[in-house]
């Protein structure tokens, strides 16, 4: 990506962030009942207005499917031409899939200014959004993100819209509000199906020039994904490993870095891939102004700004991974979104891995470790030894390394500060944590699910708790009370010769 690009990429990302920050977002919660995926789809769709008139075509703008990815857009769209029906300021809609053992669906769906029959239903923004992710342990629907805001029905406004919220519009029709979505883990293998709207309209009587039985649908989203059952890899011969070739841009960038001050620096945890330590200017972008994340009680932030979609693929296969499985999460959210700390701590490990692409690590102040993969570029925090706080900007939404044929996605890992000695192999889950701290919450990392081989691999058992261990212990029931002073010798002897201590677990 050259730096104009980049620069143009992120400034239209900034902008929109501005403009979304403010709005109320409403957590689409209500099911739909459906058939689950079968295992041959990897779906996605979006829409954005769709209008059906009894006997007649339908009439859709701005509408893609998938796979692998694509995306549409459409200024200053009406229906009809006079625009007494809809009209609609922009309307922009991208999908992307991944199907496979771990697949992926997205489908993104933005409408501003919307007027529905001359204003008598109007929105400033309507967004839907789903994500569905499916990997060989368990399956995931995420559309949290979808929002309407400057809802105004009839004249009067809707401030907080709910969930699969109806509304009567006087006796010619009824208003649909963010309706629905439903997820599925069920045998024989992992699947997802998500469904979200946004505005739907149906009329129920004439009105506007349309008949009854007419519906209008501003937004939209769907997704579905469903997980291949993995296939063992034929044995073969040993071999010497190729060498990995470079990408035809990389030989000036990677000379560059192999020399200067950043060719000695260590890493701490050898990740796969082969790393280049360092970012050169031309991956350095400026700070975006107005970022402004809200913070868990404990200090932790989610790790993307701004609407993003999620699944929890932990442990689902990864060929070309040390182990051959997802060690983290992939969260995804339009290319250049900006990326943040998640805790106060050390930016270490900054520059390129032929499989994380540009990439990061952060260790908190407790001496847990966080890994940030695919940026598209870093911010001028993100040095090696450099210290930052929750909510800094570290980087920006890419798909470089290993992802380029994916959608743009932040693959994000926590390595916990006991499970450090396993190495690469010390994480656990993050899907509750970047659910907790999307909601501004806070959870412990005794509840994520590590990887523990000798209990069956990733994603199959708990944590164990923070709690307490007994070193010694000293039988003191000998002494009485009776006899002034005893106790407190016992005592003083407990604080100088070892007695009864408890302290808490690594």
């Amino acid at each position: 990506m050259s730096t104009s690009l980049a620069r143009v990429l992120l400034g239209r990302r900034v902008r929109r962030v501005r403009q979304l920050a403010p709005l109320a977002l409403a957590a689409v919660v209500a099911g739909i009942a459906g058939a689950a995926p079968s295992p041959a789809d990897t779906h996605a769709s979006a829409v954005v207005v769709r209008v059906v008139v009894p006997g007649q075509a339908v009439t859709t703008v701005a509408e893609v499917a998938a796979p692998p990815a694509g995306q549409a857009e459409q200024t200053g769209w009406v229906y009809p031409a006079d625009g007494s029906v809809v009209r609609v300021g922009t309307a922009t809609a991208s999908v992307a899939a991944q199907p496979g053992v771990s697949a992926i669906a997205q489908g993104i769906a933005d409408a501003l200014a919307v007027v529905i029959f001359g204003g008598e239903i109007a929105a400033v923004s309507v967004g839907a959004r789903a994500t569905a992710a499916a990997g060989g342990a368990n399956a995931s629907a995420e559309a949290s993100s979808s929002a309407i805001a400057g809802l105004v029905v009839l004249g009067q406004p809707v401030p907080s819209p709910g969930p699969n919220q109806r509304l009567p519009l006087a006796d010619w029709g009824s208003l649909e509000i963010l309706a629905g979505s439903t997820e599925s883990a069920s045998a024989p293998q992992p699947s997802a199906h998500v469904t979200v709207a946004g505005l739907r309209v149906a009329l129920t009587a004439e009105h506007g020039g349309l008949p009854a039985g007419s519906e209008i649908t501003v937004a939209l989203a769907e997704a579905t994904a469903a997980a291949a059952a993995a296939v063992a890899p034929a044995a073969k011969p040993a071999a010497p490993a190729a060498p990995i070739k470079a990408k035809p841009a990389r030989p000036a960038v990677a000379a560059k870095l192999r020399s200067g001050p950043y060719a000695t620096l260590p890493q701490p945890l050898k990740e796969p891939g082969r790393s280049i330590p360092g970012a050169p200017a031309e991956v350095v972008q400026p700070l975006p102004e107005g970022v402004q994340p809200r913070l868990s009680t404990g200090g932790y932030v989610f790790p993307v700004y701004g609407p993003a979609s999620f699944g929890d693929s932990f442990g689902a296969p990864r060929s070309d991974v040390a182990g051959g499985w997802h060690h983290g999460e992939d969260v995804l959210a339009p290319l250049g979104t900006p990326l943040l700390a998640v805790a106060d701590g050390t930016v270490f490990s900054v520059g390129w891995n032929d499989i994380g692409g540009w990439r990061l690590w952060l260790r908190d102040r407790q001496g847990n470790q966080f890994y940030y993969a695919h940026l598209a570029a870093f911010s001028p925090l993100a040095r090696d030894g450099n210290p930052v706080r929750a909510g800094d900007v570290l980087g920006f939404m890419g798909k470089t390394g290993d992802a380029e044929q994916s959608p743009p996605h932040l693959h994000f890992e926590i390595h916990p500060a006991p499970l450090l000695g396993l190495q690469y192999d010390g994480v656990i889950a993050p899907y509750p944590y970047l659910l907790a701290w999307r909601r501004a919450q806070d959870i412990s990392f005794a509840a994520g699910r590590p990887y523990l081989p000798e209990v069956g691999g990733p994603g199959r058992a708990a944590a164990p708790p923070v709690g307490a261990m007994l070193l010694e212990a000293r039988d003191i029931s000998r002494t009485s009370g009776l006899v002034p002073g005893a106790l407190e010798r016992a005592l003083a002897d407990e604080s100088t010769g070892g007695g009864s201590l408890a302290v808490p677990a690594p």
